[in-house]
């Protein structure tokens, strides 16, 4: 999941959420507006009965609080957070939820196939 997703083709998480696809993930945008980026929805809400292996953040610190909750009830194996959006205290609440916090960049980890 990407959680920032925009339809702004600028902005990293567009630039995410193409190469995800492309590198064959499942893919779920989670954006503050809706649209679309290609052919994937972007979403305002998430059912709490998703499953997701990974959560990747293009969220500021500040706003990310309104995620907490949300992103602890997924449960996913980790969350990265690219460059800008690292935010010590929800790495803290992450690793006492046994979720792995990851400061990367999502596309090199995708081109260097260590997504």
């Amino acid at each position: 999941m990407v959680i920032g997703a925009s339809e702004n083709e600028e902005r990293y998480s567009n630039k995410t959420v193409k190469m995800l696809k492309e590198y064959k993930h499942d893919v779920v945008a989670l954006g503050l507006k809706a649209g679309k980026i290609d052919d994937t929805a972007i979403v305002q809400t998430i059912g709490d009965k998703e499953v997701f292996d990974t959560v990747t953040l293009y969220v500021n610190p500040t706003l990310q609080h309104s995620y907490y909750q949300q992103v602890l009830a997924l449960h996913p194996k980790r969350v990265i957070f690219n460059p800008g959006t690292e935010n010590a205290e929800f790495e803290n609440l992450l690793k006492v939820n046994a979720i792995e916090p990851v400061e990367a960049c999502t596309l090199v980890l995708l081109r260097t196939h260590q997504f």
